[in-house]
């Protein structure tokens, strides 16, 4: 989960996003991003495509699976 939260991070941080302001343009929550980002949960399959689709990057790429 460690390359996930990395990614997620990274992503967020390119567009110059809050965490409030990609649950906002993604209609997930900024409690639920703060959670995945601080590794204390980890975001179900609806959320990881939810964001992989919103940073134009696959899951693969999103879960470190692939560069």
């Amino acid at each position: 989960m460690e390359k996930f939260i990395e990614r997620l991070k990274e992503l967020r941080f390119q567009k110059g996003l809050s965490q409030a302001q990609l649950a906002k343009e993604t209609g997930l929550s900024q409690s639920a991003v703060a959670y995945w980002e601080t590794g204390k949960r980890i975001p179900n399959a609806q959320a990881i495509i939810i964001l992989a689709r919103y940073f134009d990057v696959s899951t693969d790429y999103l879960l470190g699976e692939e560069d």
